[in-house]
């Protein structure tokens, strides 16, 4: 299974403190297209041309079988990434922690979605399994 895994980059100050530990959750069920983004500073990816990433991350979503999006952070990018999965009929799996800012109700009142909160990592153990399986 391949799972493109979204999450806030140039967005959010904290945003990378989780990812290693979301990404090495994720790696249970398949291969995770984005495994790079735990080992990213906040200011993005500097080697590479905004077209090139915007591309390439198009691609891995086109190749991709889920989507799993840590929306608790506001971001344009996990957004659009959201909505080009929903046109492309991905399965998309939400997950935002209960101390996050509020959530936008494009994404919390969206049926193509589902929507899970959690607390702490070890919340998201029960959420990805249910999910996968």
């Amino acid at each position: 299974m391949k799972i493109y895994f979204a999450t806030s980059i140039r967005g959010s100050a904290d945003s990378n403190i989780e990812n290693a530990e979301l990404i090495s959750s994720l790696k249970k069920y398949g291969e995770v297209l984005t495994e790079h983004f735990s080992r990213i500073k906040t200011d993005g990816e500097t080697n590479l041309p905004d077209k090139e990433i915007h591309d390439r991350d198009l691609k891995w979503i086109d190749e991709c079988d889920v989507i799993v999006a840590e929306v608790s952070n506001p971001s344009l990018g996990v957004g659009y990434e959201i909505r080009y999965g929903i046109e492309n009929g991905k399965r998309i799996l939400c997950i935002k922690h209960k101390n996050g800012k509020r959530l936008s109700a494009m994404i919390s009142g969206c049926d193509s979605l589902e929507l899970e909160m959690y607390e702490n990592i070890t919340d998201l153990d029960e959420i990805f399994s249910d999910f996968f399986d």
